[in-house]
């Protein structure tokens, strides 16, 4: 019987650099999907109906980078040393080339893995992102670092951040948190109060605006997936536009009514449009490329 994300089990990798990562992996055969982590998120965070969803043809490998949750190290302070924390733990892994799902931050670093060590990426899934020294980027709305940003969140100002206020997405945001805690054992460890200024850090890094530090993802020669969400207070999206345009082979779609967590309300059509882009295929709702950002 095969087992669901929440039945998983943490399993620990210990790598070149020093670091022992927390992984789960469904296991599976072919390229495995490689997920990277949101601000603050660990391997708790991720919605197990959208895993479950993506791994029902292929192998999805979800890990906790170097100082996050379960993993031992020091969380480093920009995106490009995540990146190479993450090299590292692919590289523990035994794998030669892996297709990679980044979420938020966690797509900042898979831009920066993609950029830096091309070979190991076939295909590029960034959800909720933006490109490097885009402008508007340089850290987040007060209302949204003052939601996520503090020492204790709510589950009320996850929400507020994470789904849109209509009844149909809080109503997905409260099913997605449900599932996410409903695994009682063996959970992941919390992140620290030092992970989320370090993270924090790099996304502030990330988001100095810088004209000609856009033209480095136009280096990204892989086949690419933009998605995100139509009312993301976090990441707009015409940041999703703004990178599908600068970006060689990507195509892009916005999902309607719903915010950050765009991936966890569309759980099953999000797993279903990823499948296909990753298998050649068109994704479900005809994304199309982003060569210029509608005129909102």
């Amino acid at each position: 019987m095969v087992k669901g994300y929440s039945e998983l089990a943490n399993e620990a990798v210990s790598a070149a650099n020093g670091v022992g990562y927390a992984y789960r992996d469904t296991g599976g055969d072919g390229v495995p999907l490689v997920l990277l982590q949101h601000f603050r998120g660990n391997l708790d965070n991720w919605d197990p109906a959208l895993v479950n969803a993506l791994a029902a043809t292929r192998r999805v490998v979800a890990f906790d980078n170097a100082g996050v949750g379960g993993s031992t190290g020091t969380t480093p302070h920009t995106v490009g040393q995540m990146a190479h924390d993450a090299i590292a733990f692919l590289a523990a892994m035994g794998f030669s080339q892996v297709d990679l799902l980044g979420f938020s931050i966690g797509s900042f670093v898979a831009q920066q893995i993609a950029l830096a060590r091309p070979a190991i990426v076939r295909r590029l899934v960034l959800a909720a992102s933006a490109p490097q020294g885009a402008a508007g980027m340089h850290g987040w709305a007060p209302e949204v670092i003052g939601a996520i940003g503090t020492p204790n969140t709510s589950p009320e100002a996850y929400l507020g951040v994470f789904f849109t206020p209509s009844a149909a997405s809080l109503q997905a945001g409260r099913a997605a948190l449900k599932r996410m805690y409903a695994r009682t054992q063996d959970r992941d460890a919390a992140t620290t109060w030092a992970t989320r200024e370090a993270q924090y850090d790099a996304v502030c890094s990330w988001g100095i605006p810088d004209h000609g530090r856009l033209q480095r993802v136009s280096g990204i020669a892989m086949p690419v997936f933009v998605a995100g969400g139509d009312s993301d207070p976090m990441i707009l999206p015409h940041y999703s536009y703004l990178l599908a345009g600068l970006i060689p082979h990507a195509v892009v779609k916005i999902y309607p009514d719903s915010a950050h967590g765009f991936l966890f309300q569309y759980h099953d059509e999000f797993a279903a449009d990823v499948g296909a882009f990753l298998a050649g295929r068109p994704a479900a709702g005809n994304p199309v490329t982003g060569p210029a950002e509608p005129g909102t």
